[in-house]
């Protein structure tokens, strides 16, 4: 079953400027166009979390929201924006998944796995880690808990890593490039490296996918 998905793109990101980072331009494509890519096939619809104004993201055809809760209370509440928005227009779907909008290296089969650690550990969230660390904004989550979410971020609860230890969570192994985030314009440069090299082994690699998918939007 394919899930409705929350692309979370609703911080300052102080390091970068306080830019959109998800607009910066990878080898001349967006970083939300590289995402979009893989992460579209995987899910059901997209909902993009921003609290920029919405018309700088019209030619990606996404429905944009900004935070439920006011103050950049973090990716908590743009999570819980995913979670309302889902059980209004998929009702019948149970979970969300939600991924960062920095990172433009997503697995093609991430849904599927993290829906597959989620069945086989019957835990209650299913979040992505690699050989070092978890990266905790990136998981498949029910829509119930959006109730309790809201409570909990209006009594000051703030870290994703914090508000997990109340569940049961199965941990789903990906390689440690999956998840490289642009945090630093040195990020940007390496990603573009990288890609670079992705591109003159193989030329019809899925960066070069994102690049034809940009230019049909």
């Amino acid at each position: 079953m394919k899930y409705p998905a929350v692309i979370l793109a609703g911080g300052r990101a102080t390091r970068m400027g306080g830019c959109d980072k998800c607009l910066l331009p990878l080898n001349s494509v967006p970083l939300l166009a590289h995402l979009l890519t893989t992460l579209r096939p995987q899910v059901r619809d997209v909902l993009l979390n921003t609290n920029s104004a919405r018309a700088i993201f019209t030619d990606f055809g996404l429905t944009t929201l900004p935070d439920t809760l006011p103050g950049f209370l973090g990716p908590l509440s743009g999570l819980l924006t995913g979670m309302l928005w889902s059980r209004e227009h998929h009702p019948s779907a149970p979970y969300i998944l939600s991924v960062a909008g920095d990172m433009p290296f997503l697995p093609d089969d991430f849904a599927a796995r993290l829906t597959a650690g989620l069945v086989e550990r019957r835990a209650d969230i299913a979040i992505a880690r690699d050989l070092d660390s978890c990266h905790p904004v990136l998981g498949l989550w029910p829509v119930d808990l959006a109730e309790r979410l809201k409570l909990d971020l209006q009594e000051g609860v703030r870290s994703v890593r914090k508000w997990l230890h109340g569940f049961s969570i199965a941990h789903v192994n990906f390689p440690r490039s999956a998840f490289f985030n642009i945090n630093t314009a040195a990020d940007l440069r390496a990603a573009s490296d990288f890609t670079d090299r992705e591109a003159k082994t193989r030329p019809k690699s899925r960066v070069s996918a994102g690049i034809e998918h940009h230019t049909k939007i």
